[in-house]
């Protein structure tokens, strides 16, 4: 039974060891917030360079969102669309759920700046 447990032990131990490794050869991952309108790139903003909140407007032909970057995090603040889920889904910090506010063809990702 000892052998068994000194066995999963290092096993963990080995995997843990090669994610880490990993992810410090792979770099920073999620810093680079990209606000697309229509598809189309519109702006982007690196989450990690952010020393102090600043806001941008988004104003296309299909209304107006006001962005809110801090530091690690993006959000919608205000939009003139009339159901809002874009501002009540609040800020995000990592790439697993983008905000999209449908009535302006807007999509806010989170993606890895390595790619």
């Amino acid at each position: 039974m000892k052998r068994k447990t000194v066995f999963w032990i290092a096993l963990f131990a080995a995997l843990a060891a090669l994610g880490v490794g990993a992810s410090v050869l792979h770099g920073p991952a999620g810093t680079r917030a990209v606000v697309y309108v229509d598809g189309e790139i519109y702006r982007t903003a690196d989450l990690a360079a952010v020393a102090a909140p600043y806001e941008f407007t988004v104003e296309t032909e299909y209304g107006r969102n006001t962005v809110r970057v801090s530091p690690g995090a993006i959000e919608v603040a205000e939009a003139d669309c009339p159901n809002q889920d874009c501002v009540k889904q609040g800020a995000i910090s990592d790439g697993a759920i983008p905000i999209v506010c449908l009535p302006h063809h807007l999509v806010i990702q989170i993606e890895d700046q390595n790619e």
